[in-house]
C-alpha cells in the first residue's frame, strides 16, 4: 500500500533542502501516517486503516461517520 491516507488522500509534498551555502536539492516531506484500528458500529467490526494524524483528530472530534461525510466517502469505500 502506498504512503497515502485512506480517508483524506494526503500523501507527500516536495520541496528543497537548503544548505548553509544556499544550495538547493530536491527532497520529500512525507505525511505523518499512523496505522489505526477503527471500530465500525454499523457493521459491528473493526478495520485497520492508514490515516494521517489530522484525520485521527477529526475522527475523535466529529466521529467516523462525520469524517467520511466531510471527505465525501462512504463506509463501503473503506472496507474494499
Amino acid at each position: 500500500m502506498a504512503h497515502k491516507c485512506s480517508i483524506s488522500g494526503i500523501s507527500h509534498q516536495t520541496g528543497n533542502r537548503v544548505s548553509h551555502a544556499n544550495n538547493k536539492t530536491k527532497r520529500v516531506f512525507k505525511a505523518n501516517l499512523q496505522s489505526k484500528k477503527i471500530f465500525l458500529p454499523s457493521l459491528n467490526k473493526t478495520i485497520k486503516l492508514k490515516v494521517s494524524t489530522r484525520v485521527i483528530r477529526t475522527i475523535d472530534k466529529i466521529g467516523l461517520e462525520g469524517t467520511l461525510k466531510k471527505y465525501n466517502l462512504s463506509i463501503s469505500d473503506l472496507t474494499e
